[in-house]
């Protein structure tokens, strides 16, 4: 574990330099332990695959200060993830509407659409980050076969709630925006509400399953949150 002023008021803390489970996993569990502290000197955190970059206020807390928790939740014999006690749930639709790129994805993997929409609703992932656009989850766990480069040119305009792949990652766009992974589905369930208490569907730390739905139910359910939201 490296600890790294990065700023008059921010620490980063970096457990690799790789991508891995078991960098992240230590990740998280300094980001839920940070968030169990409630310190109010600290203003943000922000986790990402290896590292954690501490945002704190510097009129009532030092560098030194804050390494010294850091090591100090480092060293604690509960430092381990702590994820919630089942998956969290997304109904997804692979419905070719939604999923412009699931045949290309299909085809660089060598194995049928039924096959991708499968091996791609089978895994529990790991909600590594949130990042790119409020909500946008980062997930971990994708099967490696699935793994496919992003799109040459980025589509100006990206459906909310639809669901893509770039490289090794699987993410899901909470709102309309630009974006370059190959898209093979859409969650009817609304990812982002700004006006709710927790405004984000899925935290870093949660784990989360797809769950296949076909496009009756998928019409069924968007109308429904629609009606809630209105």
């Amino acid at each position: 574990m490296k600890i790294i002023p990065a700023s008059e008021s921010s620490l980063l803390v970096v457990f690799g330099d790789v991508i891995s489970t078991a960098h992240h996993e230590r990740v998280i569990a300094m980001f839920q332990a940070f968030r169990a502290e409630g310190d109010l000197r600290i203003r943000n955190l922000h986790p990402g695959y290896a590292s954690l970059l501490i945002d704190f206020d510097p009129l009532r807390l030092s560098h030194d200060e804050l390494t010294a928790t850091v090591r100090k939740l480092a060293d604690a014999p509960q430092f381990e993830i702590n994820s919630r006690s089942a998956p969290v749930t997304i109904p997804m639709c692979y419905d070719a509407e939604f999923g412009p790129d699931l045949m290309d994805v299909a085809h660089d993997a060598g194995i049928s659409v039924e096959e991708v929409i499968r091996l791609h609703s089978s895994p529990t992932y790991l909600v590594c980050f949130l990042g790119f656009s409020p909500g946008f989850a980062y997930l971990g766990g994708l099967p490696e076969i699935l793994y496919t480069p992003r799109l040459a040119t980025p589509r100006t305009l990206v459906p909310g709630g639809s669901v893509g792949i770039a490289g090794r990652q699987t993410g899901i766009y909470p709102v309309d925006s630009p974006g370059g992974w190959k898209l093979i589905g859409r969650t009817p369930l609304p990812m982002f509400d700004p006006e709710a208490e927790l405004p984000t569907r899925l935290q870093p730390g949660d784990r989360m399953r797809f769950i296949p739905i076909d496009r009756a139910v998928f019409d069924t359910m968007q109308s429904h949150s629609e009606r809630q939201l209105a």
